[in-house]
């Protein structure tokens, strides 16, 4: 479907029923030509994510200890409110694997387009710590996530896996139509993460995404304590969706589409269509 007839179809779609309007979301979600964009905004969102994440512990070698703690854990959350603010519409700003399983457990994401979706984080997360390294060497673990002193991996696993329930359960809160948030669930979300950092980040780091791990773990070439920062928030994150269940019913509506597929469609059907003046006037 070429973006002129997706134009076309998006004009006539306000007189359809919301039935109507899901099966439009789906059907242009599957569209080959918009994947890309799809696939490079999680690259991007994620690269600046870690950016942040594992940038803050490596400036804070660099510098001398300049990064307060708090400074450390409240960046990620901001970011992530910036990003999901700035580019959510365009593939739901997952930026996270958990997140991304959780959505297609839930019925919001369509199973065939996680694998995608999560290689693009893992490419974002790389690229980032790459980035870091070059710029300022091998310090600071590059911001890897690892277990604090006198905290045994099973202690991490369990404090990531009840961070990722809460975050998760943010997200698919704020994506519900009965909360009705729009781009202002962004909000809740950034705060959550500034919040479980500032309590739970001598404990795990408070990673709460596999990706974000990742990326330092690669680098450095030492997963000893992936397992913690996989197995505790893919966990967390199937517990949310039965959180959300047990809340809301059952997922797939089209507010969580939505959260969780952006309007990627509707915003290619907006810049192609033309101002009314402007075709007046040729």
């Amino acid at each position: 479907m070429s973006s002129k007839e997706v134009a076309r179809e998006h004009k006539g779609r306000t007189a359809h029923s919301p039935l109507t309007s899901l099966e439009f979301t789906r059907r242009n979600f599957d569209n080959p030509a918009l994947e890309w964009r799809r696939l490079f905004s999680e690259i991007l969102g994620t690269f600046l994510l870690v950016l942040v994440g594992a940038g803050g512990s490596v400036v804070n070698a660099v510098s001398n200890g300049q990064i307060s703690r708090a400074a450390a854990v409240t960046a990620p959350g901001l970011m992530v409110l910036a990003i999901i603010l700035f580019m959510g519409g365009i593939s739901g700003a997952h930026l996270n694997p958990a997140v991304s399983i959780a959505f297609a457990t839930r019925g919001n994401f369509p199973w065939l387009r996680v694998p995608g979706y999560i290689i693009a984080q893992l490419v974002g997360s790389t690229l980032a710590v790459l980035l870091l390294r070059a710029i300022f060497g091998n310090v600071g673990m590059l911001g890897a996530t690892e277990p604090g002193p006198g905290i045994s991996d099973w202690q991490a696993v369990v404090v990531e896996f009840v961070l990722t329930a809460g975050l998760v359960s943010t997200i698919l809160g704020t994506a519900s139509k009965a909360q009705n948030l729009g781009p202002i669930s962004a909000f809740g979300v950034g705060a959550y993460i500034i919040l479980a950092g500032l309590w739970s980040s001598p404990i795990s780091g408070a990673s709460m995404n596999p990706a974000r791990s990742f990326g330092p773990d690669l680098v450095l070439w030492n997963f000893s304590n992936y397992w913690v920062y996989l197995v505790g928030p893919i966990a967390g994150a199937l517990v949310a969706v039965g959180i959300a269940f047990i809340l809301r019913g059952r997922g797939g509506g089209q507010s969580g589409i939505e959260a969780a597929q952006g309007r990627l469609q509707e915003i290619v059907a907006e810049n192609t269509e033309q101002p009314r003046g402007s075709a007046d006037n040729k």
